[in-house]
């Protein structure tokens, strides 16, 4: 899927420039070419150089967290939740605290770090599928709400909008929570009404009322702000947030007499791993797309969305921020090198570049999902994961563009 999507990129911006030198006239448009592919390489080396110190930061404190027993904590925490949603996992089963792990990698918005604990966990859960090619329900919903993306401190995000220069990185930090919020609450109530979940159980919802009516209160509140307040109180809580993780990992480390500064040496040795290995897709996808956008191709397929948007009478803004969503079920890298793109294009701190970090943050690579995560366990019938996964996925997409509207319009 991915070589026909990289390789798609550099056809079109060929067939695109051909006709802009041969039909329009533009002579100068493979220098053009050329020249982005150039920069995109460098500013992938740019790129990666930053993400080698939040991937490694933020490993280094989630292994804090796991040898602090915060993790082992979570997943008896939730433990009678998923016993309730995957009845088929025995409770205590080390597929729980695995899912819990990676659900809290996600929600740090490590995804790069949350893949290799995502694989173990389907690996776990494939030990409990009678069926060696046929996805089990717990599969299913594992990994609908893997495409869902609840992304509760989306650091990397962040990170990108820092390295582009933004003033104030975490400004997006709220806008993600709301929309992430909207594309789980989608996937779960998908997967619960395909495979009967009973979601009115006393004790599942004892989880979810209380969180439905604390994100309502909260948006309640929010409602009375004005943007400019919205946008000051965003980057409040996503600092505080940040930082607040932070110290609550290292107290309750130092308490549970954790050596944290070895420790998180440890876990940072990972992550400097992770993202060493994170450069080649990188430069890959950020030079496919930039010879996109320099051939003009990228700029009238949006024409095209924008007059379709205009013809509905709708505000037009959102769609230079929507390259990001097209190609996200497809590529994690591809929508990041799309997200990265727009903001050089636009500016970071513009409206499509907002919309197009909300988007990243609130959804996930459906259709990479898939093959990796049920590629690695040889699963080839899905049922209603894709489905569901894709609804999430668009519902996630829907709520960023109008919840930016909301807070930056």
């Amino acid at each position: 899927m991915l070589n026909g999507l990289w390789l798609g990129f550099f056809l079109v911006g060929a067939v695109s420039a051909l006709g802009q030198w041969l039909i329009g006239g533009n002579a100068g448009i493979f220098a053009a070419m050329v020249e982005s592919i150039f920069a995109m390489a460098k500013l992938s080396v740019e790129v990666v150089i930053l993400l080698f110190g939040t991937l490694t930061l933020w490993l280094g404190f989630l292994k804090i967290a796991e040898k602090a027993g915060i993790v082992e904590w979570l997943a008896k925490v939730l433990g009678p939740l998923f016993a309730r949603l995957m009845p088929e996992v025995p409770k205590g089963h080390p597929a729980l605290g695995l899912i819990t792990m990676n659900f809290a990698a996600n929600g740090l918005g490590l995804d790069n770090a949350a893949t290799p604990i995502g694989l173990k966990a389907m690996r776990a859960l494939q030990e409990l599928n009678p069926s060696t090619t046929t996805a089990s329900n717990a599969q299913i919903l594992f990994l609908v709400l893997n495409a869902s993306s609840l992304t509760l401190l989306p650091v990397t995000i962040f990170m990108y909008r820092a390295q582009q220069g933004a003033p104030d990185p975490t400004m997006v930090f709220l806008p993600i929570l709301l929309a992430t919020s909207v594309s789980t609450l989608v996937g779960l109530l998908s997967v619960a009404v395909m495979q009967r979940l009973r979601l009115w159980d006393p004790v599942v919802l004892a989880y979810l009322i209380p969180g439905a009516l604390l994100l309502g209160c909260f948006m309640a509140f929010l409602g009375t702000l004005s943007a400019a307040a919205l946008a000051s109180l965003s980057s409040i809580l996503g600092n505080l947030t940040l930082f607040g993780i932070i110290v609550v990992f290292l107290v309750i480390g130092a308490l549970r007499r954790v050596q944290v500064y070895e420790v998180f040496i440890e876990g940072a040795k990972e992550g400097f791993d992770v993202a060493k290995s994170l450069l080649p897709y990188l430069v890959a996808m950020l030079v496919a797309v930039g010879v996109l956008r320099a051939s003009g191709a990228l700029e009238l397929a949006l024409d095209g969305i924008r007059h379709a948007v205009s013809w509905m009478g709708l505000d037009t803004r959102f769609v230079d921020g929507l390259p990001t969503a097209l190609v996200k079920p497809f590529s994690g890298s591809a929508a990041r090198a799309m997200m990265i793109e727009t903001m050089q294009a636009q500016g970071v701190d513009s409206f499509p570049a907002l919309v197009a970090a909300t988007i990243q943050g609130s959804t996930e690579t459906t259709f990479y999902v898939l093959a990796v995560y049920f590629g690695a366990v040889g699963i080839q019938r899905v049922r209603h994961a894709v489905g569901c996964a894709l609804l999430a996925e668009f519902s996630g997409v829907v709520a960023a563009i109008c919840v930016c509207y909301w807070f930056f319009a």
